[in-house]
């Protein structure tokens, strides 16, 4: 074995890009031999391209390229994949440009030519960052392993969360309902030091707020006319561990106030207690309300949302991660079958498209009440599509060819553009960098008159698409 396997992290992907093939297929040996998977490009429209099919775990790239350059793609990327990191070659010219990336985030930069084993210590360091070495593949994965997903969305957000639970900052969740919110909170809790220790989560939303208070806090005997005996709250009963507090944007104001207490002192005074328990808990929050609306309108104590919301993760909606859509459902109907001990070999063709083009506004939760009423109404193995329309109670996400999808765009473009510039063609052609003759011909197509959008424009003008040539 090369004394430069151990650098490997397990199944670690590279994606390499360099216009040079001898210096690519290089690198392609050196890091392949030191057990990566590498895939090799020779252009920053390529690495694009294939971060598209394929997210890799690090991103090693030449500055000097063809068309864009090594930083635009940078830039690109980290529009992308906020979370990938990059590290750039480059030769001794473009040093001072280097240096100005990794002050905006490239993880580092070597010079031409540059050395093996530090570049094998630099990818091993970034790769560190990202994915915490593990004992084994199995292992490694086990935190997520409730979260299905093949979508290179939540797998930048899956990175993000596991570089959060190496640590113990607060953590606010934000999402649609049915996005995943709790799933995607009990996953960093299996991902950080507390995976031992209790994970307990608690919706704020649906407990009176008589109750809540003695369900967070704890109360004593006697407090009030039911506590008959001593009650351990959540805090104390997730001590060491992970308390999520769900919805917590419906909070009552009064509890905030308490709550941020906690926070500040790590301590609980249960209710009708004199004295004060220390806890050590790290704290998950999650909602789907807009809290820094609810802030403007004094709904949300503006220090609380400060002391929840050290990080922030955004979990997408299921339409947002369409190419999830039939991994869910077949890992939905397998495990719903075995419940229901039926025989199933999975959906026609016909009713795992009808479930990919759904809107699915209740997101990943109604794609799990859908496969449920289809697999405990099915009488055949396989789940037609008949069964799949009676249970799908949403239209279906309209689908157009290319070319009408294309001429939709084109319109709605240029109608943005007439808009913006007040039915100016000439400031209009300028801003979509085409001459004023063919962005005519683009407004004679759509049938666009630009003396319409003029602010000044009389109601019940002429929409003749011959006015167009007319009017400036």
């Amino acid at each position: 074995m090369s004394a430069t396997t151990s650098h490997a992290s397990p199944r670690a992907r590279l994606l390499v890009v360099d216009d040079d093939a001898d210096m690519l297929r290089l690198l392609a040996m050196r890091l392949g031999s030191a057990g990566y998977q590498v895939t090799s490009v020779g252009s920053a429209e390529a690495a694009l391209s294939q971060l598209d099919i394929e997210r890799p775990q690090l991103v090693l790239s030449d500055v000097r390229l063809p068309g864009k350059d090594g930083l635009a793609l940078f830039d690109e990327i980290r529009k992308r994949h906020p979370s990938l990191p990059v590290i750039l070659l480059t030769a001794h010219g473009t040093i001072p440009d280097a240096v100005e990336a990794t002050a905006r985030g490239v993880f580092t930069y070597l010079t031409k030519p540059y050395d093996a084993k530090e570049l094998l210590e630099k990818i091993a360091q970034a790769l560190a960052l990202g994915a915490p070495a593990s004992d084994s593949a199995r292992v490694d994965e086990a935190w997520r392993s409730e979260i299905v997903s093949r979508s290179n969305r939540m797998a930048d957000l899956l990175a993000e969360a596991r570089m959060v639970a190496q640590s113990d900052a607060s953590v606010l969740l934000r999402g649609d309902s049915g996005t995943g919110k709790e799933m995607l909170a009990r996953a960093i809790h299996k991902a950080s030091a507390r995976a031992n220790k209790p994970f307990i989560a608690v919706n704020c939303g649906a407990i009176p707020e008589a109750l809540l208070e003695s369900e967070l806090f704890g109360h004593m005997k006697g407090a009030f006319t039911d506590a008959v005996a001593n009650h351990k709250g959540l805090f104390q009963a997730a001590d060491g561990g992970t308390l999520l507090l769900d919805e917590i944007g419906d909070m009552p104001p009064a509890l905030q106030v308490k709550l941020l207490r906690v926070l500040q002192e790590r301590a609980v005074r249960p209710l009708g207690s004199s004295q004060s328990l220390p806890v050590d808990v790290r704290i998950v929050s999650a909602t789907h309300r807009d809290l820094e609306e609810a802030m403007a309108t004094a709904q949300f104590r503006e220090d609380l949302y400060y002391r929840l919301n050290v990080v922030t993760l955004t979990l997408p909606t299921l339409a947002e991660r369409r190419e999830d859509i039939p991994l869910l459902a077949n890992h939905f109907l397998a495990k719903l079958a075995a419940k229901y001990g039926k025989r199933s070999s999975g959906f026609a063709p016909e009713a795992l498209k009808a479930l990919t083009m759904s809107a699915w506004p209740g997101n990943v939760r109604q794609l799990y009440n859908v496969v449920e009423q289809v697999c405990a109404l099915s009488t055949t193995p396989l789940v037609s599509l008949a069964l799949v329309q009676r249970a799908l109670r949403t239209p279906s996400v309209e689908v157009l060819s290319f070319a009408d999808a294309k001429q939709r765009f084109e319109r709605e473009y240029l109608v943005g553009l007439l808009k913006m510039t007040d039915g100016n063609v000439a400031d209009a052609a300028r801003l979509a960098q085409r001459n004023r003759t063919e962005f005519y011909r683009l407004l004679q197509k759509h049938a666009l008159t630009p003396g319409l959008f003029k602010s000044d424009a009389t109601p019940g003008s002429s929409g003749i698409p011959g006015d167009a040539v007319a009017d400036e």
